[in-house]
């Protein structure tokens, strides 16, 4: 007992002579992603590794935050079934400290959302969502007492949430990050020693107006380290812009990421980064919380195991894919909206599409992966300048953005960012006459720029969009896809 007092009050003594030692775990982007796969991921073995890391750190008289940068949820059919419970139950058992608001958390109607900020037993964070009388609608900030260092995180939400996701927001507004950031930090420093500014915001260098990136934020005093998400960005080591440290840890949970700060006299010293790859193979899945996802997993198995048909081929749903071109997959889903409701023209967006179907038998679960949201087909009455309109705003938009336009009924071509070409069914676009055109309801409400839409004679059909593609494969298709049609119905000159 004497010699384990003695190593104590040694790492007392070292602690206080050296500063304190604050490591910060994070990950973001993890989009339903809780169960362990062959692959990198799933938080039974992120306990592990976040376990592992607190035992090291702490056994030196160090402590440990954990960070979750937003975007929680979409992307696994069995979280989406539970509005992403499983998810949250896994965090709290693992012991996250915070979560920044991503513009996923707002995929689902707002009880959804008030439901998961009950279960959780962490704060959600976001400083510049405020409601309709200004004030903040979520936590902006919490301070962590860490030893002799008090330690802010502060939450940041991208702006282009009201483009991105706009059936769920009434009442909420998204002021400019920059602005809020530059009015709560210097407030924030007087209450904390250390800033961390939890986002989810682009990264990098700005390419659009009123969308803050990291970049921007980092130019902010008094922000020490960003920890971001949202861009999906896989680094290899940290970024430093105006003295403050930006991370992020790839998607998916594929990545813990690991910052060690060294503190003395409430100021940052010395510091380290490194992503930690989230490996079944080299670190063990938390027993407890492998049991509690297994009971979760087997809720939905047998629905979603259920068998559609067959493919013969890859169909290609690769992000960087049906953001940029057509594909497979991006026609053969505009295809089947476009024949449930027997429209003339089908619009939807690729960064609806969000994973591919590999060569084998067709599951639910599979659709449902790749199709993630909930969206209804919305039918519209649209003159052909309406349509043109479209295809305006689309030919601006840069390939790689959710807002790339996928189409079926229609071929179009663009050149310098204006439309040049434009057939539907074969025949030239008519300004004049009327047209049966189906999108996405979240397309119809205005989601990722599609503005126009807005206004329009139209309804929705409440038929799903998986629903209509699982049709499809089973009517059209006869539940056999031996080959499909991956031609360029845009073509960017």
């Amino acid at each position: 007992m004497r010699r384990i007092l003695g190593i104590l009050l040694v790492v007392h003594v070292l602690a206080l002579l050296f500063g304190a030692r604050i490591t910060i775990l994070h990950v973001n982007d993890t989009h339903g992603r809780a169960w362990t796969t062959s692959d990198l991921g799933g938080f039974a073995v992120i306990a592990t590794i976040v376990e592992s890391v607190r035992k090291e750190v702490e056994s030196s008289g160090g402590y440990v935050l954990f960070l979750h940068a937003g975007d929680l949820n979409t992307g696994v059919p069995e979280s989406d079934l539970l509005d992403a419970m499983p998810d949250i139950l896994a965090l709290n058992m693992i012991g996250l400290d915070a979560m920044v608001v991503g513009n996923h958390e707002f995929d689902k109607p707002r009880e959804v959302l008030l439901r998961q900020m009950k279960l959780a037993e962490f704060k959600f964070l976001s400083a510049n969502i405020v409601d309709s009388e200004g004030k903040p609608f979520f936590t902006p900030y919490l301070v962590k007492q860490l030893g002799d260092v008090r330690v802010a995180i502060v939450g940041f939400t991208t702006e282009e949430t009201e483009i991105l996701e706009p059936l769920y927001l009434e009442g909420l507004r998204f002021k400019n990050v920059i602005e809020v950031a530059r009015e709560l930090v210097p407030r924030v420093r007087e209450e904390s020693d250390i800033v961390i500014a939890l986002v989810h915001l682009d990264w990098g260098t700005p390419t659009r107006r009123n969308v803050t990136t990291t970049h921007q934020l980092a130019a902010v005093e008094g922000i020490d380290v960003i920890i971001a998400g949202h861009s999906h960005t896989k680094l290899e080591k940290a970024e430093v812009v105006n003295g403050t440290i930006l991370v992020q840890a790839w998607e998916h949970g594929k990545y813990v990421g690991r910052l060690d700060l060294e503190v003395e006299n409430g100021k940052i010293v010395n510091w380290s980064w490194k992503p930690i790859p989230v490996d079944p193979k080299v670190y063990p899945e938390d027993r407890q919380i492998s049991k509690v996802l297994a009971f979760f997993k087997k809720l939905g198995d047998e629905k979603l195991d259920t068998t559609i048909g067959e493919t013969k081929i890859l169909l290609d749903g690769e992000r960087e894919n049906v953001r940029s071109k057509s594909t497979n997959l991006s026609n053969l889903i505009a295809d089947a909206m476009r024949w449930k409701v027997g429209a003339d023209i089908a619009f939807t967006n690729g960064g609806g599409i969000r994973a591919s179907i590999k060569p084998g038998f067709i599951k639910i679960r599979d659709i449902l992966t790749v199709l993630p949201f909930g969206n209804t087909l919305y039918v519209l009455e649209m003159k052909g300048k309406d349509v043109l309109k479209v295809l305006e705003y689309a030919a601006t938009v840069e390939p790689g953005k959710g807002a790339f336009l996928q189409v079926s009924g229609l071929k179009w071509k663009s050149k310098g960012g204006k439309v040049t070409e434009v057939f539907v069914n074969g025949e030239p676009l008519d300004l004049e006459r009327t047209y049966k055109v189906v999108t996405n309801n979240y397309m119809a409400q205005g989601g990722d720029g599609y503005t126009m839409f807005a206004g329009l004679p139209g309804y929705d059909t409440g038929f799903l969009m998986a629903d209509a593609v699982v049709e499809y494969i089973q009517k059209v298709l006869k539940g056999v896809v031996e080959g499909y049609d991956s031609s360029q119905r845009y073509v960017r000159e």
